[in-house]
């Protein structure tokens, strides 16, 4: 159990702030010291960044590479202020930045909190949309609280992925869901699968609840019967829609087909409205 450590001549901005996660007394003057801090904690809480899972065993972790670089020279954090590390494996520790080189900071753990992985887990398999529109798709689902983004090369797709120009925009994919994931403050790290075909998506459609968003279903989303556990596969078509022989498909995978509501969204914004009504109903 931690006991209270004597803080009367603490004069340091992150011993203090350390003293103050841990839930130790603070005197008069460390406690007047804490109080303006609290104006550099943004509203939205801390800023967030990532590590590899291990690294939060120890009581402080160094920030390098692509992160160091971040924290130092664009967020520009300084020494005493709150910076949380999560390993994006449902690890999330509170900490304080405690030293700040070119390209690194150092910040000292106070606390870790493990998160259960969120159940039942939500896949969206999102047709390829033309442009940037699938990064905006991807960033909005990962905001939401999405768990996996499968691209889906679907029929009516116009953006085709091939060879190197498919394993680029895969990459913007998953780094979009990277720096999504750091803003949302998740513990949990969503997974950018491998770009997919229908017949893939309906061997998986056959192994548990999947729905297909149809803007001409009988069926409403908010209606239908979901599973406590397990996973819900979502299908997102392209803007041309799902083609007649993808639906039949993967309805005799045994997929549902759902409206989502009386307007038509793009498909770069239907995955992410579609998601906040089924973990409405299931996590949230």
């Amino acid at each position: 159990m931690a006991t209270a450590r004597p803080l009367a001549r603490a004069r340091s901005p992150a011993l203090i702030h350390r003293h103050w996660l841990a839930g130790w007394p603070l005197p008069g003057p460390a406690a007047a010291t804490l109080a303006g801090m609290e104006s550099l904690l943004p509203v939205a809480g801390p800023p967030l960044f990532l590590v590899p899972p291990g690294d939060l065993a120890a009581g402080a972790v160094t920030l390098t590479g692509p992160e160091g670089h971040h924290a130092a020279a664009v967020r520009r954090l300084r020494a005493g202020e709150r910076a949380d590390v999560s390993d994006g494996a449902g690890r999330l520790a509170e900490g304080v930045v405690t030293g700040v080189g070119k390209d690194s900071v150092t910040i000292d753990i106070a606390v870790v909190h493990t998160v259960r992985a969120p159940s039942p887990r939500l896949a969206v398999a999102q047709a390829l949309p033309k442009g940037d529109r699938g990064e905006l798709a991807v960033e909005l689902m990962t905001e939401v609280g999405v768990d996996e983004v499968i691209p889906w090369a679907a029929e009516r797709s116009v953006t085709r992925w091939q060879a190197e120009r498919g394993a680029k925009a895969l990459a913007r994919w998953r780094a979009t869901a990277r720096e999504a994931a750091k803003q949302s403050r998740r513990a949990w790290l969503p997974e950018v699968a491998d770009l997919a075909s229908t017949a893939a998506l309906a061997r998986r459609a056959a192994a548990g609840c999947a729905i297909i968003l149809e803007a001409s279903a009988a069926a409403k989303l908010h209606e239908l019967p979901l599973p406590d556990s397990g996973e819900i596969l979502l299908l997102v078509g392209p803007e041309g829609g799902i083609s007649p022989a993808e639906r039949a498909a993967l309805r005799a995978a045994g997929a549902l087909e759902a409206r989502l509501g009386p307007t038509v969204l793009r498909t770069s914004t239907a995955g992410a409205a579609a998601a906040a009504v089924l973990l409405s109903r299931t996590r949230w």
